[in-house]
């Protein structure tokens, strides 16, 4: 279990070094790797240096050089949350943003003047007076509720972001991946917050190794995500960055909004917006001169349906109309539903058994 602990201890020390080679000394990737990140990657790489060289035993078996690694217990979180939130939101750094990193730099602080600064006799003396092990284990444990509050607030925001799609997009988006990834360090800290009470019960070898192998497998995520952001940083950028612009809430009337909902129908029978199968709800408020507030509260109150939902059905009604002609012989169903303005045979076989009740094959077969 050591040995491939410390197989995969190499791995990340080389793979976080290539990581910041290639962010300093290459600009072209520096502007796909997100900032929270690179300096997620640097704080692991000095962690990760002391324990190389702890167990490549240059300087020999110094405990104080496994230290280091604490220094990234307290940066996980906060920059996991920012991270979201800039990715998410379009947010750019602020220096507000540092206040998050207060508790980490305290933490560290309290790592150099606990165990790295102290002479050997005084840490003995700490261990064989119990005094070292229960401020490990109030620290851990305050790491732990950081760490995984941090986590919360980013799985949140993910959640509510992800559902507020539906209200600026008419189609769907990629947040798998994301979603994959706050997964991923959610379990990595749910086995973590086990070994701690594990350790609390006394088992404290299996907690000492089991703590590692997380810390480990939480770099190695971070990591990860360092390396696809730069040869795939579209996997990040869920959203247009225009369906951030602000807009003043709407002021019109219930008549303004029948009136506006005449437009709308005119608009949708005419040009056929639909069709566009990235169409955003900014761009279809601009079509019609208003804000994108408005046609929300147009679609929210007059219609009962969200943009999503009421784009959608307009392009189930095009593809049943497009179904019965021709055309149809030369379309698979999927085919004649991106000529109808999807981008997705999930969204759209989903629409179709929403608003008729049975799927595109049933729904034809019956009507023969």
């Amino acid at each position: 279990m050591q040995t491939l602990l410390n197989q995969l201890v190499y791995f990340g020390y080389f793979q976080s070094l290539f990581l910041l080679c290639i962010y300093l000394f290459s600009p072209k990737n520096r502007k796909n790797i997100n900032g929270y990140v690179a300096f997620l990657v640097l704080v692991l790489m000095i962690g990760l240096s002391g324990r190389v060289l702890y167990i490549s035993d240059i300087f020999g078996k110094n405990f104080r050089l496994i230290a280091f690694s604490e220094f990234a217990t307290l940066l996980f979180g906060s920059t996991i949350y920012l991270f979201t939130k800039s990715s998410l939101l379009n947010k750019r750094f602020s220096y507000q943003d540092l206040l998050h990193y207060l508790p980490g730099i305290f933490y560290i602080i309290f790592v150099i003047f606990m165990f790295m600064l102290p002479t050997d006799e005084v840490i003995g003396a700490r261990i064989k007076s119990g005094e070292l092990f229960r401020t490990i284990t109030i620290f851990i444990g305050i790491g732990l509720l950081f760490n995984i509050t941090y986590w919360v607030m980013s799985l949140q925001l993910f959640l509510s972001f992800r559902k507020g799609l539906r209200d600026e997009l008419s189609y769907t988006v990629k947040t798998q991946f994301f979603f994959n990834f706050l997964i991923a360090i959610g379990i990595c800290l749910l086995c973590w917050v086990i070994v701690y009470f594990i350790s609390i019960l006394g088992f404290e070898m299996l907690e000492r190794t089991a703590r590692e192998a997380i810390w480990l497998s939480i770099a190695l995520i971070i990591l990860f995500i360092a390396y696809y952001g730069m040869i795939s940083p579209d996997l990040f950028k869920i959203i247009p960055s225009r369906v951030q612009k602000k807009y003043t809430q709407s002021k019109l009337s219930k008549s303004d909004l029948d009136h506006l909902q005449t437009k709308l129908d005119q608009l949708m029978v005419e040009k056929k917006p639909y069709l566009n199968r990235k169409l955003l709800k900014a761009e279809l408020a601009d079509m019609l001169g208003v804000s994108s507030p408005e046609i929300a509260r147009l679609l929210n109150e007059n219609i009962g349906m969200n943009f999503f939902e009421y784009i959608n059905y307009h392009r189930i009604k095009e593809f049943v109309e497009l179904a019965k002609t021709d055309k149809a012989k030369n379309f698979t169903f999927f085919g004649l539903a991106q000529e109808a303005g999807f981008n997705s045979k999930t969204t759209f076989n989903k629409s179709f058994k929403k608003l008729m009740g049975t799927s595109p094959k049933e729904y034809f077969t019956s009507q023969q």
